[in-house]
């Protein structure tokens, strides 16, 4: 009995797992689109005067 115990935690504990990692991947997503969108905002002076160019949104939005 407390081998079927054992073994129904663990699989609650994985898809517990599994849905953290969901939250946590849609929250980068979420982190990266809004990096994004307020970037590309910006004017091309704004973007130079923070030493980017358009070019650089991309990037610098996976890295968040």
């Amino acid at each position: 009995m407390s081998t079927i115990e054992m073994n129904r935690g663990l699989a609650v504990g994985g898809i517990g797992n599994v849905v953290a990692n969901l939250i946590s991947m849609l929250s980068a997503w979420n982190d990266a689109r809004v990096t994004r969108r307020e970037l590309s905002r910006l004017s091309d002076r704004e973007l130079d005067d923070i030493g980017l160019c358009r070019g650089d949104i991309q990037a610098v939005a996976r890295s968040f």
